[in-house]
């Protein structure tokens, strides 16, 4: 088969910040090393910093009451992500944790403000970035909440194919290796229903698998089982 495209399809999480206030953010992060495992925050922890991922995998969980995780987010190299606020005490509402070892860059809220005082121009970029992050969470949350299993299934396969897909002539290629159960912290079902629901999409041509990766064949039958409403790629991503 013939390839068409190589590689993520979709822009890091900073793509509205230019280069000007990547570079002032970088002149006031203090750099950390993280090593796999390790949570960066936890739920409940007071929301003071942001985090700027200079090499690693970092996730984003959310616990509820009755003992699930659910995996909000996955970031990585020249992703930004935290909370902030300038007008009360916030928590954060969910925890990060490094799948691998890390590097990353630290930026205190005291230092961040500075800049957005500063410079009108800067504090409108970070608006925008805020707004990003929240319609992909709301996304996300939307996917979850009504569609099910199987539309929010559908939807993270269509995320992961957007973040880590190679093209080719008839098929979608995830580069990415996720064991079932991982997935089903995704959308917050158990190992073997995640298996179920993959062998019946297999059966119905729908998806592949070849060495242990997910094969995409038919992307408009998983946009039509989760009501795609076609958003744009950096806000459907993983």
């Amino acid at each position: 088969m013939t390839k068409l495209t190589l590689g993520r399809t979709i822009q890091q999480n900073t793509f509205h910040l230019s280069e000007k206030t990547l570079s002032s953010l970088t002149d006031i992060m203090y750099e950390q090393h993280v090593e796999a495992g390790t949570y960066l925050f936890w739920e409940g922890d007071t929301a003071d910093k942001l985090f700027y991922i200079k090499k690693g995998h970092v996730k984003l969980t959310k616990s509820t009451s009755d003992g699930k995780e659910y995996i909000l987010n996955m970031f990585d190299n020249g992703d930004l992500f935290g909370e902030l606020s300038s007008f009360m005490s916030i928590n954060y509402s969910y925890n990060a944790m490094a799948i691998t070892d890390c590097t990353i860059g630290v930026i205190q809220q005291k230092d961040l403000e500075v800049i957005l005082w500063q410079h009108g121009e800067i504090a409108v970029e970070f608006l925008k970035w805020t707004q990003l992050l929240n319609q992909i969470t709301q996304s996300k949350l939307r996917d979850l909440t009504f569609h099910g299993k199987l539309g929010a299934l559908c939807s993270t396969i269509i995320r992961m194919a957007n973040s880590y897909g190679e093209t080719f002539e008839d098929y979608i290629r995830i580069t990415k290796k996720v064991k079932n159960g991982e997935i089903g912290e995704y959308i917050g079902a158990t190992r073997e229903s995640v298996n179920r629901m993959l062998s019946d999409l297999r059966t119905k041509g729908i998806l592949g698998q070849e060495n242990g990766y997910i094969l995409v064949h038919d992307l408009k039958a998983l946009k039509d089982i989760c009501h795609c409403e076609g958003c744009p790629l950096e806000i459907c991503r993983m």
